[in-house]
């Protein structure tokens, strides 16, 4: 998996990416996911590292089966928090 780490104005958002759907374009009806480059694509990392970092996030956004299973299985989201365009899940976190 891919982590990136954003910040902007003091706030950090944390991007978390399978690595073989970067730079794609999922579309289902309405629905688009754009797994843009310049969002998902960061820095290799082990599972260990990125749970560190999932589970102090406030902000996070999750593209792909690994990366949004691992979220699951380590409680960092909840079934609901997954919505799936054409076959490729993602989940997302905002602090209000």
């Amino acid at each position: 998996m891919l982590i990136k780490i954003h910040k902007n104005q003091g706030k950090e958002v944390i991007a978390i990416c399978d690595e073989d759907i970067i730079g794609k374009t999922f579309e289902e009806k309405e629905l688009q996911l754009k797994i843009s480059e310049y969002f998902y694509k960061g820095e290799k990392a082990s599972d260990e590292e990125i749970l560190i970092i999932l589970k102090t996030a406030r902000n996070i956004n999750i593209a792909g089966k690994k990366a949004v299973n691992f979220a699951l299985k380590n409680k960092i989201i909840d079934e609901d928090n997954i919505i799936t365009i054409a076959g490729v899940p993602n989940a997302q976190i905002f602090e209000i």
